[in-house]
């Protein structure tokens, strides 16, 4: 059978975090995309464009990921992209009542496409994008938190802060 996923979020940056969970989905599903949020809302450290060549950097060993963008609700592209399934990820408890909320809301919008929840390895269980910026803009070593294509885009990124 195949299984047609998507893995949204907004990857500001990609951690090792979302890296594990893209590397054990792309084990669990067919086809997984990762799909970025385009959130006009957030003030993103890196542009949509950088964030989709970091990922596309850094899943390029798995040949059933692919990386894409989309605004408004996420079941609606997961159903352009014919996907059947959502891959979130719960670090700890706290994510779990807003994920179990959002998961009970796209089950109503779209009752065909079922959330299935990963826990990432317990070495990154407590990884946030927005703690990785925190930590870096104050000199801190995030260097086993992000990829290494994605640690060099920071240091260039505060580098001209």
């Amino acid at each position: 059978m195949s299984v047609k996923a998507i893995y949204p979020g907004t990857f500001d940056p990609p951690t090792n975090g979302h890296i594990d969970l893209i590397q054990r989905g792309a084990r669990i599903f067919t086809h997984l995309t990762v799909a970025i949020l385009k959130n006009p809302v957030k003030n993103p450290l890196f542009t949509v464009d950088e964030r989709v060549e970091m990922l596309r950097e850094a899943t390029r060993a798995f040949p059933n990921v692919a990386v894409e963008t989309f605004s408004g609700l996420m079941v609606e592209f997961a159903r352009r992209e014919g996907a059947t399934a959502v891959l979130r990820g719960i670090r700890a408890i706290s994510d779990y009542e807003y994920e179990f909320q959002m998961a009970l809301m796209n089950r109503r919008l779209a009752p065909e496409i079922e959330t299935v929840f990963l826990q990432p390895a317990g070495r990154y269980s407590f990884i946030r994008s927005s703690m990785v910026k925190e930590v870096f803009s104050f000199g801190g070593d995030v260097a086993e938190l992000v990829p290494p294509n994605v640690l060099k885009r920071l240091q260039n990124r505060m580098a001209k802060v």
